[in-house]
């Protein structure tokens, strides 16, 4: 029973969508219409990322890329500001939950190789925010990115100035924020060396693939696709959607998280410009806001629950803060 429990939190949002899915299936008689409502485009594109994302993991690609670059740190500030920064980049091709799957233990493994575990809050904040703002340099940089992305056919080029201003500002917000950090000097130890494991490489590969992230999007299409053919939820979400799409882009993205408010939004407007300013900026703000606050929540107080309510403050307070930046940026735009 206990092993079922920590399967259903583990799996919380794919439980959730079923279930929902599956009530309003008693609304909509089950057909074979059930399958024009996925966006298979989304599924294929997403599977084959994460497909490509599993064969860098297994190859320790960017965990090598960051050993070197680390040899060249003197201090603490120079420290956080390298694992922070990698994490904004990789964010952009590997999406951010992968980027902090990866680089969250290593910060917290290398914060305690050199003494510093005071500074692992601050560090694991920035580095989920830089996930957070790298995922919005390309539409595949993350999986709400990768649903408005198959669904609107905007071009790269389109998508990346759309978000430039607030990927810039979140920049700016993360420089200023740094400068927190001491700047006091460290000394690296050697961290283990990466030995790759070449057996039974493809095999890894494909179990480490997030089938219930995909079975989620699945059961979340179906539940939209239905509400859409329910006469009374079509015209109320019509209704307040339409025209309000960065506004309710936000609030959805605080109560469900970003991935769900974009199919949920898309489903019912189709200004995809503005679902995708407000689901991106919406990734700020709750722990739920993005799968990826939740990733690097879980990986920082499964190493230290003396953290956790510290850490909701810390990231809460930042991530407030930025939010009301960005907001403020769409407001001085439009």
């Amino acid at each position: 029973m206990a092993n079922i429990f920590d399967f259903f939190k583990k799996e919380i949002v794919f439980f959730v969508s079923l279930i929902l899915a599956i009530v309003s299936c008693f609304f909509v008689k089950p057909s074979f219409d059930y399958f024009s409502y996925i966006n298979w485009d989304t599924i294929i594109l997403l599977f084959v990322i994460m497909v490509i994302v599993e064969i860098l993991k297994n190859l320790a690609v960017f965990e090598i890329l960051l050993r070197k670059l680390m040899t060249k740190i003197g201090n603490a500030r120079e420290l956080v500001s390298v694992l922070v920064f990698i994490c904004f980049f990789s964010s952009i091709f590997i999406t951010n939950d992968v980027s902090l799957i990866l680089f969250v233990p290593f910060t917290i493994l290398a914060l305690k190789k050199v003494g510093r575990t005071d500074l692992a809050i601050l560090a694991v904040s920035f580095e989920t925010i830089a996930a957070n703002v790298g995922c919005m340099i390309l539409p595949i940089g993350a999986p709400h990115n990768i649903v408005m992305y198959t669904v609107s056919n905007i071009s790269f080029e389109s998508f990346f100035f759309l978000l430039l201003p607030y990927v810039l500002a979140s920049l700016v917000f993360l420089a200023i924020a740094l400068l927190f950090i001491p700047k006091e000097d460290i000394y690296l130890p050697d961290i283990n060396k990466i030995n790759v494991d070449r057996n039974n490489f493809f095999k890894r590969v494909f179990r480490g693939v997030d089938y219930y992230l995909l079975l989620t999007f699945i059961a979340l299409f179906i539940l939209i696709g239905n509400l859409q053919n329910i006469p009374f939820f079509n015209e109320l979400f019509t209704k307040w959607i339409v025209g309000n799409e960065v506004i309710w882009g936000i609030l959805a993205s605080q109560i469900i998280s970003n991935v769900p408010a974009a199919i949920l939004l898309s489903g019912f407007s189709s200004n995809y410009g503005a679902i995708i300013i407000g689901i991106n900026v919406g990734g700020f703000g709750t722990l739920i806001a993005s799968m990826a606050n939740l990733i690097s929540y879980k990986i920082l107080i499964r190493e230290h629950d003396e953290f956790k309510s510290r850490y909701l403050i810390v990231f809460t307070v930042l991530n407030v803060i930025l939010l009301i930046i960005l907001f403020g940026v769409y407001v001085f735009i439009n």
